[in-house]
């Protein structure tokens, strides 16, 4: 262990700008720091999001709906860039107290309907259309075990292990090695999982899949961290093999686009607002300007 050790004092006190990524938007406390409205599109459902894990979530459900040709799940999506604070605005606290991506407004019930928490989004829209999560009460209970599963999980992964390896100022053993033991059984976990099934709640595609995917399907494809190395990603067969079948799917690919500003600028479609606007208003087709 190191010298450098940290002894708490009695009361914790906050020093604004603590180091590391992110360190110039976190804060101890909640509410908005700004008066800022949403903007509201021409579909009833309107999302404010970025293309993290979690907001990816949600835009592959809704391409995974339009898909399937639900015409109800026509939607707008805006960027919300968490880097500069715009969740803190006035009109995102509106919609989630919590202050974190995605959030959505169905403005289709009387009063509009504010859901907020990726894993809630997903349960509201697979009820609301009666798609993607089985109608049979064994599958189904299957499907909200492993929905809620990575719910629990994920923080580990991502405050946890991505944190103190790719995002904290200063690399620490003890911290890495905690969070990564972890990481490995979960992966472990899914992949004695997915040896014996197609997907995670069995033969059927459901937002347990679309849940889980966007988080370890992008760790051990190297979208994330850059640790597949480093966790031997390539030992996990099983949810490699998952993960490649989900990658191959139309709205999984337009869905992981939606409110995306990092990669390849023909990957990357900062708003969502008409289908065709995957093939027109991608970061390469726009000039300065537009």
């Amino acid at each position: 262990m190191s010298d450098n050790t940290y002894t708490p004092p009695r009361v914790w006190k906050w020093e604004p700008g603590n180091g590391g990524k992110f360190a110039n938007i976190n804060r101890p406390i909640a509410g908005p720091t700004h008066d800022k409205a949403l903007p509201v599109g021409k579909h009833p459902l309107q999302l404010y999001s970025l293309a993290t894990p979690n907001g990816v979530k949600v835009t592959v459900m809704l391409e995974e709906l339009l898909e399937k040709g639900v015409a109800g799940a026509e939607y707008d999506a805006y960027l919300i860039q968490i880097g500069e604070g715009d969740q803190f605005s006035s009109g995102f606290v509106e919609v989630n107290p919590n202050s974190k991506i995605p959030a959505l407004m169905d403005h289709s019930t009387n009063p509009p309907q504010r859901v907020f928490e990726s894993g809630a989004i997903l349960l509201y829209l697979a009820e609301k259309f009666d798609a993607f999560l089985p109608s049979d009460p064994a599958k189904r209970t299957e499907c909200l075990s492993w929905l809620f599963w990575q719910m629990g999980s994920a923080p580990m992964l991502g405050g946890g292990f991505g944190h103190f390896y790719a995002y904290a100022p200063e690399k620490y053993q003890y911290p890495i090695d905690r969070y990564t033991m972890e990481v490995k059984r979960q992966l472990d976990v899914l992949d004695r999982h997915l040896a014996e099934n197609r997907f995670m709640a069995g033969d059927e595609y459901t937002i347990a899949d679309m849940a889980i995917h966007p988080w370890y399907g992008a760790l051990v494809k190297n979208r994330v961290y850059e640790a597949a190395e480093f966790l031997e990603a390539h030992t996990y067969k099983n949810v490699l093999r998952w993960t490649e079948e989900i990658d191959e799917r139309p709205a999984v690919k337009r869905g992981r686009m939606v409110n995306r500003t990092f990669g390849e600028p023909h990957e990357q479609l900062h708003e969502r607002h008409d289908a065709s606007d995957f093939e027109l208003k991608t970061q390469d087709k726009l000039t300065d300007g537009d």
